[in-house]
């Protein structure tokens, strides 16, 4: 696609997302946290459509999520505090901030490079060298959990947690999973052996 056509396209979505607010009751009466739980549920249905390896369902998803993305940045605008400009631009800044190996004279051979790099710019830039900083209490418990246990590891303390649930998600994360999606495919095999006895 071209730049023009990528430019126009992003335009077209502006335009029906600014209407849709001024038309539609619905969207009229939407804040930031009503239109949250929509946000949520659009992004777990993008990631069952790029766990599924279906294009179609990516492509309408990825839709969903844009859409989602430019209702809460014109929210922001409404109130003055933003835009979807101003939105791009910060996130701009932050990958150039956080790919120093690629922006700057840091070097990175390896993806762990990559990783521990970006790991220690968000622990000494971006949380004050604190080692939790602020971790939002409305993510899922085991993707909570893996935060926790990660940031830990990140300042050294990477040793065996006592809870056994706090164990057993550092154990899924240590095998290269995500808890969060090893679980649900775990109660979805048992289901599946349920339904089949």
């Amino acid at each position: 696609m071209a730049e023009g056509d990528l430019s126009a396209a992003l335009a077209r979505l502006d335009e029906i997302t600014r209407r849709l607010r001024r038309e539609c009751p619905w969207d009229r009466e939407q804040d930031e946290r009503s239109i949250v739980p929509h946000t949520v549920e659009e992004a777990y249905e993008l990631a069952d459509a790029a766990h599924s390896g279906d294009d179609a369902k990516l492509l309408d998803e990825l839709g969903d999520v844009l859409f989602q993305v430019y209702f809460l940045a014109l929210l922001m605008e409404e109130r003055g505090q933003g835009s979807l400009a101003e939105v791009a631009d910060h996130c701009r800044e932050k990958l150039i901030r956080r790919h120093p190996h690629v922006f700057g004279d840091r070097a990175a051979e390896t993806a762990g490079d990559v990783v521990r790099n970006w790991n220690q710019i968000k622990r000494d830039d971006e949380r004050g060298g604190e080692i939790f900083g602020h971790i939002p209490e409305t993510l899922p418990s085991t993707l909570y959990a893996k935060k926790v246990l990660k940031r830990a590891a990140d300042a050294g303390h990477d040793h065996r947690p006592d809870d056994i649930l706090l164990a057993a998600v550092k154990q899924v994360v240590e095998a290269g999973e995500d808890p969060e999606l090893a679980l649900r495919r775990a109660a979805d095999e048992y289901r599946q052996q349920v339904e089949e006895e």
